[in-house]
């Protein structure tokens, strides 16, 4: 049985043109439509312990007293208080998915262009470094891996663990390298020595995003039908390797909403499906 991490403190109202506070929502309610037999499960708050691990302490403090602007660039106590659930949500499953061999989802984004003592770039905490230094207090020696499939760089996350040289996070974001229509083929066929590169983790924090959609007003370089492949490849190979996976929805900017929730609907039927052959 495939489960989510979701609660209604993770959804906030939209911020300008992102949908992403208000995504987790719409797209659970999708999930539910056509995957009745889908368990929820809440999410634990992250606490501001787990956010210091991953951001300077100032940081924290600033943000969540609304000193600070958070990721979208607004002080808006309504998507201030949904932080310690998303980042949460993403924590939780990953718990989960280590401790049932599973793969767990998070239906939550806004994580990878947060650094050391910044946000930007519609993200305010990485919950991706939250959850992988959370997971390795939990459990000293701890290997993590973060795979982004997220459209754009990742260059939130690089920043943190350059920040923190001792953390054993093994990162690897797409939009570094993979960008443009005709590298569609190309991007595929290197999943496998992405995942290759994850072999020895013993959890994988993945993030589905839907902005490298062709549609996409901010992606744009797989087509939906290379987007499944995408997942399959990811969910399948990592079962083969028997590594754990919790994953997220990252980005998607489409209009209407729906057309983004397809693809995240379609990114967890993969899942389901992987998780019955594997």
């Amino acid at each position: 049985m495939i489960e989510h991490v979701y609660d209604t403190r993770m959804v906030a109202p939209t911020q300008g043109y992102s949908p992403s506070a208000a995504k987790p929502a719409a797209v659970v309610a999708a999930w539910k439509k056509a995957f009745p037999d889908i368990v929820s499960i809440p999410p634990d708050a992250a606490t501001r312990e787990d956010f210091e691990r991953a951001h300077d302490p100032d940081y924290v403090r600033d943000v969540l007293a609304g000193a600070l602007p958070n990721g979208f660039g607004t002080i808006n106590p309504e998507l201030t208080v949904t932080l310690p659930f998303t980042s949460g949500a993403m924590l939780t499953a990953a718990r989960r998915a280590m401790a049932t061999r599973r793969p767990v989802a998070a239906p939550c984004s806004g994580f990878h262009h947060a650094g050391w003592a910044q946000g930007g770039g519609l993200c305010t905490f990485n919950g991706l470094m939250v959850a992988a230094l959370a997971l390795q207090a939990d459990q000293p020696g701890l290997r993590v891996g973060v795979l982004d499939y997220d459209y754009h760089y990742g260059d939130g996350t690089d920043d943190i663990i350059r920040r923190l040289q001792s953390c054993d996070v093994t990162h690897i974001s797409a939009g570094l390298s993979w960008t443009r229509r005709a590298q569609a083929a190309a991007f595929l066929d290197h999943i496998a020595e992405d995942l290759q590169q994850m072999k020895l983790c013993d959890v994988v924090l993945y993030q589905a995003g839907a902005d490298p959609h062709v549609d996409d007003p901010l992606g744009g370089f797989l087509t939906t039908s290379e987007m499944t492949l995408r997942d399959r490849y990811v969910f399948e190979g990592l079962a083969a390797r028997r590594i754990p996976v919790a994953w997220n929805l990252a980005g998607g900017y489409q209009h209407p909403l729906a057309n983004v929730v397809e693809l995240h609907v379609n990114t967890m039927r993969v899942c389901i499906a992987s998780s019955l052959v594997g």
